[in-house]
């Protein structure tokens, strides 16, 4: 009974529990008071923000069970632009008047438990004034549980459908219901937010980890009065605050806060009423975007009329931005773009048929015209293109441009897909190349910014891509691949398989070039899908068979899918066991590149790579230059979220100079996202051998005869593939290619036939015709650099914009006319020019203006209140010259004239704004400085003319509150804390370059917020300005400046100031006075001595001679003693070894041509030559005309002189060369003097001068050759006796800095007291390849032995190789470098050294020919064979090259040459070839060939030793015993069939070219067969019987062997009862299953009945 009594009391208390949700009873109409702010700014008070307010009384009635009707009484709107919170709102009267019919017509809307579903509003109301409807509507969203009071959800609501808390409590005495519900904007199931602009950046989400740069949270809470039925809603706040920096908001952060408030008033009887017009669904609560998509943040326009604005805006762009850029051309330009975005296709049609054949006009529009952004800029590029309304560059261009800024939608899609297949696009290969590129982009840009990407896209290119290779088009291969690749869609990932090898059938067939950008092709569809991305690259990295540069590739791809420990683990336990070393230098470099990662989302890499290089062995660090590499540069700052990175690749495929390919990248990360900004790529395969190697022989040529005859003998021989001459280059733009190119060998013969062919003459004659009449042209390039954008709705309904905007316009103005005095002839040559008087006048003008908008607020068509960061740039750089160059005279004089009305050439001003208007008032339009105005008159203005010694002052006295409290609904009238803001910035800085009257003034302004907070953000807000002016100095008028170059015998009528040696000699009374003076002041001085101690370096004078020469005396005197002295006490201090290292003895070829006795061939002598012929005569004007005379001058008005005057005197009869330069003025006797003399043809002496008539300053320089240590050398030696103070810093920062360098470049560095005052730099020739170098300073010495150079010097046998060349400088130059790089491949006795440096002892056979080295590349361009004499046991070379044979061979003792079969005596060497550049010369004991452009640099051959060496480009395309070339070490026995044997003897022998009789006129009585194993072996557990798949060398039948040897080869084995008696001639294809000795014969002896 009890339970029945307690069941029966819940359920009567469950009958009346009171329902939480909101009710409006029906027949009653609730009054609410609604207010709600929208406000802009940083936190702090005191400074400028911006916002909007809206005012009105709210009634709403129930016109149905759950429908009801919402309308707006009194509303009223308010903007706000003023310093927060001192400022009024104002109100926006006109505003509210206009939108009066929206506002005040009612909505209906459906209401059920708390939720707002359908809205319903007649087709006059427009979207935004609805979403401020749907602002007041999200007030009343509210999902009450009736079982729980804490509770979270994803509710759906204005913003989105986002993470929801409510807290429910009930105030029972008060009766009353408390609803606390706070939305998390950045955890949203379904946000609403538009993005524009950023389809190319990729979220960075480890960034995010560390930092946010968007942050937004709401908090709504309610008071309500319980009722039977439902709740009624008495209050209701709703607190909205958004914060946003682009450096991460925990380092400060500007914000938008929003505030509503719904206050209930009263009930009324009287219900709302719809008004006569049709209600339609109109979506529900979510916000819907409206015009603010198409309206640009930047300005807000009143449009009436858009054809006829756009007609005036194009009117005021053509007309203020031809001679130079008008200071608001990128405003305008984005205006016009705004008018174009809201005009209809048919306006823009029309105002294109009235203006295209307006060249000015028409350049405008379709610069503009992409800049739409919407498929309509497709459609009309591509209409007006079919029409050929367009040039082939004009739609280049513009379709460049739309593809991307179009916003990718389906229309956009379908349109540039029809471009793509249209057959006027697919004749011309670039604009199919553009839009092809384009296509894939465009799906790339939709699938970034739709979740659902259709596969139909991509579906015409996998077709394509299936016809392609069946045809095997590989041109159309390669730009599909890169279509697919740029659009980086999963479902092309099984047609680009198809095309790997290991993964299609296809592939094999393909060159290399299309399978490596099918890998490439796989970068971005692995930013979708990582792990399968990561097992195709792993399976083509870990297949060994393939090309090494294909498996680079791979890596690449590999680790830009962020790979896991595991993956790097396996890829570092992959190149421990790696035989190819390009793979293992590039994957190692690559993970000890990482290693030093500092950016986020590559940090778990970085750690993996970093355990991996430690598993790795060091030895490839020591891998050179030859070797591919991989380099990774980044630097991160995690406090801005700011960052940059740079990758490169290196990819080598044979040790060559020069690589394979070379891949440059680099990304930038800002804001948490990052976006990979631009990629370079360049393959160069065959290029250097394109360049330097003969010309292809025809197939049928007899040497390719011979030499394939040859070949047919070696078992199994395989080509390797030849490298088809091609250069190629790729350009990738934020992760899509915009453009590639492939060069190839047509490509360059038609560009060389074009510049030396007969078209050249006519296209010069044609240019010069154009010059001579005058070309006169101007350019305007605008450009919308940037608009990234995003849009989200406030709790408001109003729409808050983040966005960035960069436009520049670009002209530049040319005027050119040239005059040819006497006329050219027509038909005329260059050399006809250097017989004429030119005269030449040009202008040019070039200037940009660019402009760049941040900002962050409200944004509609209607009302825009909004912070904005607007940097304007402006720069002009005008020039004006004259230019006369009279050849027959030898006079040229060019002229700068001044330029009229321009004096400030560069402007720069930033500048942060609240801004504040609506487009029915723009008159109105509020804009307020961020940092209050009224400071500016406190400013203290600071002008500077020399350099700024001060920094900015900025410190925030008092405290400073840090409100970001709810805007009041009253505004108070008296601000509680008074900001007080430091003083601007303000400096001036002027320098005036009198001579030529110019003064070039900067003037730096700035006033910023980082007195509140020392932060990026803050720092940027305010005030920043910079100018710079340059106008006429005070002074003369200067009419222009001019330079006027004389030379040859009417050099001497130019001069101007004669310096004359009678007026500056001092008297021999005056020197005598100068001597007591200098003892007096320095006791102690002896007569033609210098103290060493002494500091100040005084001169000794005596009464015989001028201070120089007695100083250079002293000089020498003292500097023995210096070095001396330091000698010793260096030798105290350092082993005996080190001092003979960088105390090279230095040993003069000088010989002096001036001198009288062999007495005078020492050092001093030398000086005193030198001395000698300067005494002779100081100044060689007295002597000699000048050779040479240039004036530089400013022309005055009044015809003074002014300026500077340089000449030039020569001496043939002392080889002395003198250049005095001097001021013009007449008082100014500063001037620099430089002698040189040529002491002979190993000495040169110069002395450099400069002061007040060049006594206060000078150095002197010797340049000599000679010997140090039986070395040639070469020795330069600057020594001075004082220099400026200046100069002295300057060259003590530049000397710690050699050393810090020099120290990090591993040369030795000694601590030594060397001669002061000198510095002593010898170079010694070790080898022809090999520099010693010594530096000695006054404190250091520095050395380094064996300096590598990159080409051989013209010394020793490569000065007499050289002497074949002549005077052909190109071909000595190439020589020299390509025996530089070459492979050199030796035999010393039985020791062969590989060109990889790899040695092992050739077991010869006898009388058989082996290949050495030879070209493996279907051209054949060489052999090499060896041959052991079977009677003298003695080496033969013979070397098939070009049309010849060549056999070298010993003959009593010497080494005599055969060309052809005719033997060449030694007395007629050199020889040279008669076409071919083979030359065969005596080298030493023995004879040497060359012939580098055949790809063989040397084979030479003496009675002990032969030597081969291949050029550089010929690496990895040998083979023979010598090897491939390619460094690859581990790979070095490759017997010809390709197959890589592990054993030398059965690698040498599988070069032996065998005999097919016995009766061989070779005595070669050898073959190379598969020899069967003499035991049977257990294989996988059953008796077997063995093959070698290695030929063995064997006697041929009928021949016994007289000399044999082991060689350990591999074997395949099959079952013994097996009835193959005999292996088949695939036996050498097959797997190796074990490794056994065989026996091979070296010599053999033939029966008479042999066969």
């Amino acid at each position: 009974m009890k339970v029945l009594l307690l069941a029966l009391t819940v359920a009567l208390a469950a009958g009346y529990q009171v329902n939480f949700a909101p009710e409006f009873a029906t027949g009653k109409t609730y009054v609410y008071k609604y207010e709600a702010f929208l406000m802009g700014g940083l936190p702090e008070e005191g400074l400028a923000r911006a916002g909007v307010k809206v005012s009105s009384k709210v009634l709403i009635s129930a016109v149905a069970p759950d429908t009801f009707m919402l309308k707006l009484v009194g509303p009223e709107l308010f903007e706000y632009s003023g310093i927060w919170p001192k400022d009024p709102f104002v109100p926006a009267t006109k505003l509210t008047s206009a939108l009066a019919a929206q506002l005040l017509t009612p909505i209906k809307f459906e209401y059920a438990n708390g939720v707002v579903r359908k809205l319903f509003a007649p087709a006059g109301v427009s979207a935004t004034v609805l979403n401020v409807y749907r602002g007041i509507l999200n007030m009343l969203q509210l999902n009450i549980k009736k079982t729980q009071n804490v509770y979270e959800l994803q509710e759906p609501g204005a913003q989105g459908v986002c993470k929801t808390h409510y807290v429910i409590s009930e105030d029972t005495k008060a009766d009353r219901i408390l609803v606390t519900k706070t939305k998390d904007l950045n955890h949203c199931q379904e946000r609403i937010i538009k993005d524009i602009g950023l389809a190319y950046t990729e979220r960075c989400v480890e960034c995010e980890a560390k930092g946010k740069t968007l942050k937004g949270a709401a908090a709504y809470n309610y008071v309500m009065k319980p009722a039977a039925t439902g709740a009624l809603i008495l209050e209701a706040t709703a607190t909205e605050l958004i914060q946003f920096s682009p450096f991460n908001i925990m380092n400060g952060a500007a914000q938008m806060e929003a505030k509503q408030i719904l206050t209930f008033l009263e009930i009324e009887k009287t219900p709302v009423e719809p008004i006569r017009a049709e209600y339609i669904i109109r979506g529900s609560l979510q916000y819907e975007f409206a015009t603010e998509l198409l309206q640009t943040p930047i300005q807000l326009m009143r449009i009436s009329n858009a054809e006829a604005q756009i007609v005036e805006i194009l009117n005021h762009l053509v007309t203020f931005n031809v001679a130079k850029v008008h200071e608001d051309a990128p405003l305008k330009f984005i205006e016009l773009i705004q008018l174009l975005r809201v005009a209809r296709f048919e306006s823009i049609e029309a105002l294109w048929s009235q203006l295209k054949a307006r060249p000015d006009y028409r350049h405008w529009i379709l610069n503009a015209v992409p800049a739409i952004g919407t498929h309509v800029a497709l459609r009309f590029i591509k209409e007006k293109f079919i029409a050929d309304d367009l040039t082939i560059a004009e739609a280049a261009q513009a379709l460049i441009a739309s593809v991307h800024m179009v916003t990718a939608d389906l229309e956009a899609i379908k349109l540039v897909e029809g471009l793509a297949f249209n057959h006027k696009i697919q004749e011309n290969p670039v604009l199919r190349e553009i839009v092809m590129l384009g296509y894939g982009t465009m799906v790339a840009k939709y699938c970034a910014e739709n979740p659902v990407c259709p596969a139909e896209f991509v579906r015409p290119i996998h077709e394509l891509l299936v016809e392609a290779v069946a045809k095997g088009k590989t041109e159309d291969l390669v730009i599909l691949l890169k279509v697919l690749g740029n659009a980086g869609h999963p479902s092309s990932l099984k047609p680009i398989m198809k095309l790997l090898p290991g993964f299609g059938s296809a592939a094999a067939a393909l060159p290399m070039r299309v399978q490596i950008d099918a890998v490439l092709a796989l970068r971005n569809i692995a930013k979708e899908e990582p792990r399968m991305i990561q097992e195709v690259a792993v399976q083509l990295f870990m297949d060994k068979a393939l090309h090494a540069e294909l498996r680079m590739v791979a890596a690449i791809v590999l680790f830009e899918t962020k790979l896991p420990m595991g993956l790097v683990t396996t890829l570092a336990d992959a190149v421990m066991n790696e035989a190819n070393l390009q793979v293992a230098s590039f994957v190692y470099s690559y993970m000890k590149a990482m290693t030093k990662n500092t950016a986020p989302d590559f940090a778990a890499v970085a750690t993996a790579c970093n355990v991996a290089v430690k598993i790795l062995s060091p030895k490839f660090e020591r891998l050179s230059y030859h070797f591919s590499k991989a380099l990774y540069l980044d630097a991160y700052h995690n406090p801005w979220m700011m960052g940059a990175a740079a990758s490169a690749f290196y990819i080598n495929d044979a040790a060559t100079v020069l690589p394979r390919a070379v891949v440059a990248k680099a990304r930038t990360y800002l804001a948490g996202a990052y976006a990979d900004v631009l990629e370079v790529g360049v393959r160069t395969e065959g290029i250097q051998e394109a360049l330097l190697k003969i010309p292809k022989a025809p197939e049928d040529a007899d040497r390719i005869t011979k030499m394939k005859h040859i070949m047919k003998a070696l078992s199994e021989w395989r080509t390797h593939p030849s490298s088809l001459p091609l250069a190629s280059v790729y350009v990738k733009f934020f992760g899509q290619e915009i453009a590639f190119a492939s060069i190839d060998k047509a490509i360059v013969d038609q560009v060389i036939e074009l510049a030396t062919g007969p078209g050249v003459h006519t296209y010069g004659r044609k240019a010069l015709d154009a010059l001579l009449s005058g070309v006169s042209f101007h350019y305007a390039k605008p450009m919308l650099v940037a608009e990234v954008r995003r849009i989200f709705p406030t709790a408001v309904g109003l729409p808050m914009e983040l966005s960035f905007y960069t436009a520049a316009v670009a002209a530049a103005s040319v005027e050119f006319q040239a005059t040819v005095t006497p006329p050219l002839p027509e038909n005329f040559h260059a050399a006809h020019l250097l017989k004429t008087d030119i005269e030449l006048k040009a202008a040019l003008t070039p200037s940009v203006s660019m402009y760049t908008y941040a900002v962050m607020g409200v944004n509609t068509a209607l009302i825009q209140a909004a912070l904005m960061s607007r940097a304007r740039v402006h720069t002009i750089v005008p020039a004006k010259m004259e230019a006369r160059l009279d050849m027959i005279k030898g006079n040229f004089k060019i002229q700068a004239l001044p330029v009229q009305g321009v004096d400030k050439i560069a402007s720069a001003l930033v500048e942060t704004l609240a801004i504040a208007r609506n487009v029915e008032d723009l008159a109105a339009a509020k804009i307020t400085p961020m940092i209050p105005a009224e400071v500016a008159t406190q400013l203290s203005r600071e002008i500077f003319t020399s350099k700024i010694t001060s920094k900015i002052a900025s410190s925030l006295a008092g405290s400073m509150s840090r409100s970001s409290e709810i805007i009041p609904v009253d505004l108070p009238t008296k601000i509680t804390h008074k900001m007080k803001i430091p003083k601007a910035f303000e400096k001036k800085m002027c320098a005036a370059l009198e001579t030529f009257g110019i003064k070039a003034c900067t003037e730096i302004e700035s006033q910023n917020a980082a007195f509140i907070r020392d932060c990026p953000l803050y720092a940027m807000i305010g005030k920043h300005a910079v100018f710079v002016e340059v106008a006429p100095a005070a002074g003369p008028v200067i009419e222009k400046i001019e330079i006027e170059i004389q030379v040859g015998d009417k050099a001497a009528e130019k001069i101007i100031k004669v310096i004359n040696i009678s007026d500056e000699e001092e008297t021999t009374e005056e020197k005598n006075v100068l001597l007591k003076l200098r003892k007096i002041l320095v006791p102690g001085l002896k007569n033609g001595t210098r103290s060493s101690s002494s500091s100040s370096s005084s001169r000794s004078v005596s009464s015989r001679s001028s201070s120089s020469s007695s100083k250079l005396r002293s000089r020498s005197s003292s500097s023995v003693s210096s070095k001396s002295s330091s000698s010793s006490s260096s030798r105290r201090k350092s082993k005996m070894a080190d001092q003979e290292i960088y105390d090279m003895k230095f040993t003069k070829n000088h010989i002096h041509q001036h001198a009288v006795s062999t007495a005078r061939a020492n050092s001093r002598s030398s000086a005193s030559s030198f001395e000698a012929i300067y005494n002779k005569a100081k100044y060689l004007a007295n002597a000699v005309t000048p050779a040479v005379t240039i004036l530089i001058r400013a022309v005055r008005a009044d015809h003074k002189v002014q300026g500077y005057q340089i000449a030039a005197y020569l001496d043939k009869a002392t080889s002395r060369v003198q250049i005095i330069f001097a001021n013009l003025a007449e008082n100014d006797h500063w001037r620099i003097c430089a002698d040189g003399v040529m002491l002979s043809y190993h000495k040169l002496m110069a002395k450099i001068a400069w002061g007040i008539e060049c006594k206060q300053y000078e150095t002197e320089i010797t340049a000599e050759t000679g010997l140090a240590s039986q070395d040639p050398a070469f020795r330069l030696k600057l020594t001075w006796d004082k220099l400026p103070h200046s100069m002295k810093r300057y060259a003590k920062e530049i000397s710690e800095y050699i050393s810090r360098v020099a120290a990090a470049a591993g040369v030795s560095l000694a601590k030594v007291k060397n001669i002061r005052n000198q510095i002593k730099l010898t170079v010694a020739v070790a080898s022809e390849r090999t520099l010693n170098v010594v530096l000695k300073t006054p404190k250091r010495t520095m050395y380094k032995l064996g300096v590598g150079l990159p080409i051989y010097l013209p010394i020793g046998e490569t000065a007499a190789e050289l002497e074949a060349y002549q005077d052909n400088l190109a071909d000595k130059i190439s020589y020299a470098i390509t025996k530089a790089h070459a492979a050199e491949c030796t035999m010393v006795r039985d020791v062969l050294t590989t060109f990889n440096n790899r040695r092992y002892k050739n077991e010869m056979p006898h009388s058989c020919y082996q290949i050495l080295a030879q070209d493996c590349t279907p051209e054949l361009k060489f052999m090499v064979l060896l041959k052991r004499d079977f009677t003298q046991e003695q080496n033969l070379i013979n070397v098939k090259i070009a049309d010849i044979d060549v056999d070298l061979y010993p003959k009593d003792n010497d080494v005599m040459v055969k060309v052809n079969g005719l033997e060449i005596p030694i007395s007629n060497l050199p020889y040279q070839h008669p076409t071919g550049k083979i030359q065969i010369r005596q080298r030493g004991e023995g004879i040497a060939l060359h012939a580098p452009s055949h790809g063989l640099q040397e084979v030479y051959f003496d009675l002990n030793t032969w030597k081969v060496k291949v050029v550089d480009w010929m690496k990895g395309q040998t083979c023979g015993l010598c090897g491939k070339a390619d460094g690859e070490v581990r790979q070095e026995y490759r017997t010809p069939n390709g197959r890589l044997t592990k054993n030398a003897v059965s690698y040498s022998h599988s070069w032996v070219l065998p005999s097919k009789s016995c009766r061989d006129s070779s005595e070669c009585y050898m073959k190379l067969e598969s020899v069967k194993l003499e035991k049977q072996m257990i294989v996988q557990g059953e008796e077997s019987k063995c093959y070698s798949v290695e030929p063995v060398l064997r006697c041929l039948p009928g021949c016994l062997p007289l000399r044999t040897t082991t060689a350990t080869v591999g074997f395949h084995c099959i079952p013994a009862d097996s009835s193959l008696s005999r292996p088949a001639a695939l036996i050498y294809e097959k797997s190796v299953d074990l490794r056994e000795t065989a026996e091979a014969h070296l010599a053999c002896r033939c029966t008479a009945q042999c066969a």
